[in-house]
């Protein structure tokens, strides 16, 4: 089973404030608004406007699937590594 541990966490909340700040940027210069980006990416706006605030659930981090970003990443066109930011937290078991 995968441990995780405090800082672990923190570091992963901190990168999905990363990836939301990403997908709030990229939307905005595509001249989308979140409800667009949302239905072509077949989301619902409230699971979209999570994502831009760097949760999947209110108080926990976002984790979209591989699928999510994909489709983001087409709607937004934009190549998948766009959006990932750099510098991820190192998620290995300690």
């Amino acid at each position: 089973m995968a441990h995780h541990n405090d800082s672990t966490d923190e570091e992963w909340a901190a990168y999905a404030q990363r990836l939301a700040t990403a997908l709030r940027r990229a939307r905005e210069d595509a001249g989308l608004s979140q409800e667009q980006v949302a239905y072509r990416a077949g989301l619902t706006r409230y699971t979209y406007q999570k994502y831009e605030k760097g949760e999947s659930r209110p108080g926990s981090p976002a984790n979209p699937t591989l699928r999510t970003m994909l489709a983001l990443s087409q709607v937004l066109d934009l190549a998948i590594e766009q959006l990932v930011p750099g510098d991820p937290p190192d998620l290995r078991s300690r």
